[in-house]
């Protein structure tokens, strides 16, 4: 295997290659966790592909990235439910999707964050998680 010597990336690896080698490597107390939402959100539907983005696992769906880590938090991960990279005009001051739990923590109208603390809280959510994530893949 090569690596960039801009990037330090890996050369010629596909998406779940790179996200395989980056978990691999990875140093972070919610690991198993982590490992575990990635299981969830790939056996939702077989459209969703991985790849690394923002310095951590990204989710797309028909190439677009949808959903990607962000794992800077003290005490849990979160899951950044997104539209990709560009803005888009919504023309609504309404969520997105309906989320009737409140799981969900609203940063914009197409900008949601899921939090995860432990592997019981990974368990308790899974239902939700991969209810919101069909719901997210159906409105884009």
């Amino acid at each position: 295997m090569t690596k960039n010597k801009k990037t330090g990336k890996s050369n010629n690896l596909s998406g779940p290659e790179l996200v395989a080698e980056f978990l691999n490597n990875l140093e972070h107390p919610l690991k198993e966790e982590i490992e575990a939402v990635r299981k969830i959100i790939l056996s939702t539907d077989d459209k969703i592909t991985e790849h690394i983005k923002w310095n951590a696992p990204s989710f797309c769906y028909e190439g677009e990235d949808r959903m990607t880590f962000n794992l800077h938090g003290k005490g849990y991960i979160r899951l950044v439910f997104h539209c990709g990279p560009k803005v888009k005009d919504r023309n609504t001051i309404e969520p997105l999707i309906v989320d009737t739990s409140g799981i969900l923590e609203w940063q914009a109208v197409d900008r949601a964050i899921m939090k995860f603390t432990d592997k019981n809280d990974v368990k308790a959510k899974e239902e939700k998680l991969r209810e919101i994530i069909t719901k997210w893949i159906e409105v884009i």
